[in-house]
């Protein structure tokens, strides 16, 4: 299945609904992830994704999970269908709880950080300690404690032994002013019942199948659907004109170098320039 997410309303209710697997086997093969850090970049990166399609175009969501566990920081950069992210450490290894990878052990205690870049506005930035590491529950948190948004989260990743992304995917349901009471309950003991994700996706359930499965018993009205990938936004272009913008003694201090490197930690590239190039730049500086 390709990966691409649906959007849709119920009786004064979004949905949203994506499946992502091909992106985040990309993304944690690129960053040769461990099974959990693969479960927490892949959630964090369908978060950010779910998150990005409630916005405009050109607008953009990054999430930033700071927890005192082992995997560091976990980082999920989103704008419109195109993704990219990273974890600061992403070869940790940690035993099963409870039969499934423990991505709440990995991120442990901390803080969500939510940036929106908005359009012809300043960005927005809020915060909320973490619920429990888990990347949904803590984005479910975070809508209802910093931006007074009533909503549902669920993201899931099934990885097999082998390391490989079995299927990755999510929801995000999203009460609009004035939606019913009766419809928010019904809603609720819908999402009380349905599986979990992985178990939908692995059952080949599309997304508009599962937005049919959590709107059962109400009326569903499918607006769209847009295909979503990894995608980097960084170019040796844009890596010269950051380079261009450091002050001169520290272009001077480069340009003694044989060869500087600037790597992205999004995409896992490395640029190298020359001590000639650095100069060029020291010099229309």
């Amino acid at each position: 299945m390709k990966d691409y997410l649906t959007i849709a309303t119920v009786e004064g209710v979004r949905i949203y609904a994506l499946v992502t697997t091909n992106l985040v086997q990309q993304v944690t093969k690129l960053h040769h992830c461990s099974h959990v850090a693969s479960a927490a970049l892949g959630r964090a990166m369908t978060g950010a994704l779910l998150l990005a399609a409630t916005m405009k175009d050109k607008e953009r969501v990054n999430l930033r999970f700071v927890g005192d566990g082992p995997i560091g920081e976990i980082i999920a950069d989103a704008e419109g269908s195109k993704v990219r992210g990273y974890v600061e450490h992403p070869d940790i290894f940690l035993p099963p709880k409870n039969g499934k990878l423990d991505v709440g052990g990995a991120v442990g205690s901390g803080n969500l950080v939510v940036t929106r870049y908005l359009l012809n506005a300043e960005p927005f930035t809020g915060y909320c300690e973490l619920k429990n590491g888990e990347i949904a529950d803590d984005l479910t948190y975070y809508l209802y404690k910093s931006e007074q948004t009533p909503a549902s989260v669920a993201l899931g990743v099934l990885v097999n032994p082998e390391g490989e992304v079995v299927v990755a995917g999510g929801f995000f349901i999203q009460a609009m002013p004035g939606a019913r009471d009766e419809v928010l309950a019904k809603l609720e003991d819908n999402v009380l019942h349905i599986p979990y994700v992985t178990q939908l996706l692995k059952m080949g359930y599309t997304p508009e199948k599962i937005i049919g499965t959590l709107g059962e018993g109400l009326q569903v009205d499918i607006k769209e659907s847009i295909e979503v990938g990894f995608e980097c936004r960084c170019s040796r272009q844009k890596i010269a004109d950051a380079l261009g913008a450091l002050d001169k003694s520290a272009l001077q201090e480069m340009s003694e170098d044989e060869i500087t490197e600037a790597h992205c930690d999004f995409c896992n590239t490395t640029y190298q320039f020359t001590k000639d190039e650095i100069r060029a730049i020291l010099n229309r500086k």
